[in-house]
């Protein structure tokens, strides 16, 4: 399907081609605080004509930086306050660019390809990559719905409801608000949620932590002291770097753009969205990290996490009962956010690939597909926690060892479609960002095969992951060898011709069809197979040790 997108040119406006999976993504931009009419190219002047245009764009960015921090990050950050402390705050300064260089990427192909993170996918890697892809996004965020369900129970049980009840009504809240047929109803639920997440704020503050000393150590890098079994510490520090970068959130933004029907003239604002969402994340965390640590220091539970529950009961018993029902409110309030995205990035991903209808400007009647594959995941997931005898702590283990498996695939796709001239013209990464972003790519892959390596082999050492690390850090420095001595080839549009930089604001990937196949050098053949291995030998491994734990249960 295509369409048309307005043009400002010296002559006028001009109907150009576009890509379009679904007539539904072009039109109105309307957000949750305001309307941006489709084909308005003037410009914005003055604070307050942009201060509006960035309430109208604002959502994308920060639904999906508010929906990270759930259950799983909840467990990550509580798990570091209370048993180290803060002297591991100084690594969510580390996060700051990983977040921002992966989902930057994310919301330019979606500004400017109008087309989803999976059907991209599909169309410039082929059927193989395109169903895994998809495949193992469903499964994943199947079981991360699990996780996010788990934390409902928690928190309602912490607050004295029953469980069945609680898990139902969650999820019946979660799958109404993306059936009301209205994008801009989900939007305003959602950023509502997004700003009852702040409850972390009066929670710090009641909690009464040292300020100066975490000022000391959100900048001045350290390891506790006497912190026992290295090893131990080392994972929870690659957690709490990998609990902050998921594959869901690369399909969800990518899509929720394009459904959003925010083109590159505003792409802007929408770096100033995903900004406002990465500082909400960072006050969330750093609170939990302060308020934990002052919490159980000095008390039997330092050094002894349990469960998000266990904090709620710490910060009662510190600092009184409306300080654990505020954070059991808030950890309910981060799992329904982290279930509407996760659950919309795999309706949009599906949607893409299979060619069904999938916006939320469509009432459930007229997509029936996209809103069944949202409302099932929610049913499946729920169901599953409620089933007597659900091995809800092996699932949690498999989510975590999952998405170290296939967060290599989506880091290495993500690059290689940031650097498809034919995608994104103009907008293709520059050298200084593919530095700096296949450094971080290396990093995440580092990071997941250790995570992996850890979850199969219990007992590994550190030193043995140190020397994951240097394996890991050789083949990338061999990798940045090759990448150097090749020839970077000249921009050139779909059919060769150069592009038009001075019309960079205006330009927008061609419909899917008029693009030729990319054409695979041997280092990317090369590249493409060993990740092809490494997946097929880690899943194997996991679907092994996942077994054997069932079995041994």
């Amino acid at each position: 399907m295509t369409t048309t997108d307005p043009t400002l040119t010296g002559g006028g406006i001009v109907e150009r081609r576009v890509a379009a999976l679904d007539d539904a993504h072009v039109g109105d931009i309307r957000g949750a605080l305001g309307t941006i009419r489709y084909g308005d190219t003037a410009a914005r002047r003055g604070l307050s004509a942009k201060f509006r245009t960035l309430l109208a764009i604002l959502g994308p960015g920060l639904i999906v930086m508010v929906g990270d921090n759930d259950a799983g990050a909840f467990a990550t950050y509580g798990q570091a306050g209370q048993n180290y402390g803060t002297k591991l705050l100084w690594t969510l300064l580390l996060l700051v660019p990983v977040l921002y260089v992966n989902q930057e990427m994310v919301l330019r192909l979606g500004t400017v390809t109008g087309v989803g993170h999976g059907r991209l996918i599909l169309e410039r890697f082929g059927k193989f990559w395109g169903a895994f892809s998809v495949i193992d996004l469903f499964i994943l965020n199947a079981l991360t719905l699990v996780t996010e369900f788990i934390g409902i129970t928690l928190a309602a049980g912490y607050l004295g409801l029953p469980k069945i009840p609680a898990v139902v009504l969650a999820g019946l809240v979660i799958v109404a608000a993306a059936f009301t047929g209205s994008f801009r109803r989900f939007e305003r639920i959602a950023i509502v949620l997004c700003g009852a997440s702040l409850l972390l704020v009066p929670i710090y503050f009641m909690a009464h932590p040292a300020v100066s000393q975490m000022a000391h150590d959100l900048v001045v890098p350290s390891l506790p002291a006497g912190s026992g079994e290295m090893a131990t510490l080392m994972l929870l520090v690659i957690g709490i770097v990998g609990t902050t970068v998921a594959p869901w959130q690369l399909f969800f933004q990518q899509s929720y753009i394009v459904d959003k029907r925010i083109t590159p003239r505003f792409m802007r604002y929408e770096k100033a969205d995903l900004w406002i969402g990465i500082v909400v994340v960072m006050i969330g965390a750093a609170a939990m990290m302060g308020f934990t640590a002052v919490t159980f220091a000095g008390t039997r539970g330092f050094g002894n996490f349990t469960d998000s529950a266990g904090i709620a009961h710490g910060l009662e018993a510190y600092a009184g009962r409306t300080v654990g029902a505020l954070f059991a409110i808030a950890l309910l309030d981060a799992c329904v956010i982290g279930a509407f995205a996760i659950s919309l990035s795999t309706a949009y991903a599906i949607g893409d690939v299979l060619g069904l209808k999938h916006s939320l400007h469509r009432r459930a009647t007229q997509a029936k597909g996209f809103y069944a594959v949202y409302a099932g995941l929610i049913a499946l997931s729920a169901t599953v926690v409620l089933l007597p005898g659900s091995p809800l702590g092996l699932l949690t283990e498999g989510v975590q060892t999952l998405a170290g498996v296939l967060l290599p695939s989506a880091s290495v796709f993500l690059l290689l479609l940031c650097n498809d001239r034919q995608v994104l013209g103009p907008w293709v990464n520059d050298r200084r960002t593919n530095l700096f972003t296949s450094a971080v790519v290396g990093v995440l892959v580092t990071l997941s095969i250790i995570l992996t390596a850890a979850v199969l082999f219990p007992g590994i050492t550190a030193a043995q992951i140190f020397m994951i690390m240097g394996v890991c850090g050789a083949v990338g420095v061999l990798a940045a060898g090759y990448a150097l001595v090749r020839r970077r080839p000249a921009a050139a549009g779909p059919a060769g011709e150069p592009i038009d930089l001075i019309a960079r604001g205006d330009w927008r990937m061609p419909p899917l069809a008029m693009l030729t196949k990319p054409v695979m050098s041997t280092g990317r053949k090369v590249g493409m197979g060993v990740l092809r291995l490494y997946l097929a030998v880690a899943m194997v491994l996991v679907i092994v040790k996942i077994v054997q734990m069932a079995l041994g249960h």
